[in-house]
């Protein structure tokens, strides 16, 4: 029997975490040193990147919006996690994230970057649910503009980049005029896509819809306020007890190492206090190419041919290996690897049944609307650019 559980929740933030690290505007490139392992541990170079930024109306009407985000996320990422390029390889996925119409930051146009572009996924996670409402002023056009300034792109211009701006209020609102501001968008490679949290009607009425053509984005409308229907199925306890299996292969080093590794069983718990499907969407997740922590995580950063864990301070290192040699090390790491890639295995393999049962239980409209309007666009526009799944 399908057991439902109601998501009565009001989304409170699309990408946040209650960590409130940088407030500057631009995206900062972060350390590559393998011996301090804070930002990147020498990641090898992607051969493509997917862009997304995502700009949320945290005006104080906007609660179940961000709860969505808060409870779709994950949802987003597994869709991505398949995605192949024309030459058959498999592009990273960057996120972005700006909250704007918040009384905190009227001194800025109400508008803030919660988060640059990152593959951290923890870290959006955590971005999101530090979010919170405020009424102030939206200004669609003064934080389309300001991401377009803020964030570093890149240059290529046959990658897939996007922004999906999401509030209720008129798209015409501020000084920067939409229009100019799409159309900076569009010279870039930049798709803006609109998603008006209310009556279709008057989200037209509004400029959303024109928001979008201009651009040659999507323009949809949905119910922000709609309870989300997750499935239980009979996979359920299996999948959240690999889960813990999972995070006990992960090897924190560096100077940001403890606090990482926290934060992955914080981002877990906020999962899990939402719905338990959400924690197991966030489990298929982890088992996915997409999250990866080379930062923080010894097992992530030896994936790298140059990375070389005899240059690691080993009194960053768990209580259990920091005063071993670096031969033991490496092979304490190397048997972590082989627990990882058999437990992501069967994550992958339950995750197929799983999705199999909800697939012959779910109705299609109770499906979160924020996840289906994204996931929509984000098809149609990758496949306009020679992606494929």
């Amino acid at each position: 029997m399908k057991i439902l559980k109601y998501s009565t929740r009001i989304i409170v933030s699309l990408f946040s975490i209650a960590f409130m690290y940088s407030c500057d505007a631009k995206a900062k490139t972060p350390d590559n040193n393998p011996i301090a392992g804070n930002e990147k541990a020498t990641a090898a170079v992607a051969t493509d990147e997917v862009k997304i930024a995502i700009l949320l109306d945290v005006s104080g009407s906007m609660n179940g919006l961000i709860e969505q985000a808060k409870s779709q996320l994950w949802d987003i990422v597994n869709k991505f996690s398949g995605i192949k390029s024309s030459d058959e390889s498999q592009p990273e996925l960057k996120i972005a994230l700006y909250e704007y119409g918040s009384a905190m930051y009227g001194y800025k146009g109400h508008m803030h970057q919660i988060q640059g572009f990152t593959g951290d996924l923890d870290e959006i996670s955590g971005k999101l649910f530090s979010l919170q409402t405020s009424g102030s002023q939206e200004y669609c056009g003064q934080v389309i503009q300001t991401s377009l300034d803020d964030l570093d792109w890149g240059a290529k211009e046959n990658g897939l980049k996007l922004i999906f701006i999401a509030g209720n209020e008129p798209f015409t609102q501020g000084k920067v005029n939409y229009t100019d501001a799409v159309l900076n968008s569009k010279k870039k490679g930049i798709v803006v896509n609109t998603i008006f949290c209310g009556d279709y009607n008057e989200g037209v009425r509004g400029s959303w819809k024109s928001g979008a053509q201009v651009g040659g984005g999507e323009y949809v409308a949905i119910d922000h306020n709609k309870k989300v229907v997750h499935i239980d199925t009979p996979y359920d306890e299996e999948m959240m007890q690999l889960n813990k299996k999972l995070n006990k292969t992960y090897v924190s080093y560096g100077s940001k190492g403890k606090e990482k590794i926290a934060m992955q069983s914080m981002q877990d718990l906020n999962a899990e206090e939402m719905e338990e499907a959400v924690a197991i969407k966030r489990v298929e997740s982890k088992s996915s190419r997409l999250y990866k922590n080379k930062s923080w995580d010894l097992v992530d950063a030896a994936d790298d041919e140059d990375f070389e864990i005899s240059k690691v301070d080993k009194s960053s290192l768990p209580a259990e290996i920091k005063d071993k040699s670096t031969e033991e090390v490496e092979a304490y790491v190397k048997q972590k690897k082989e627990e990882r890639v058999k437990i992501q295995k069967q994550i992958k393999e339950i995750s197929k049944k799983r999705r199999a049962f909800i697939d012959q239980n779910q109705k299609e409209d109770s499906k979160g609307e924020l996840e289906s309007a994204i996931n929509k666009a984000i098809k149609k526009q990758a496949e306009a650019k020679n992606y494929k799944w």
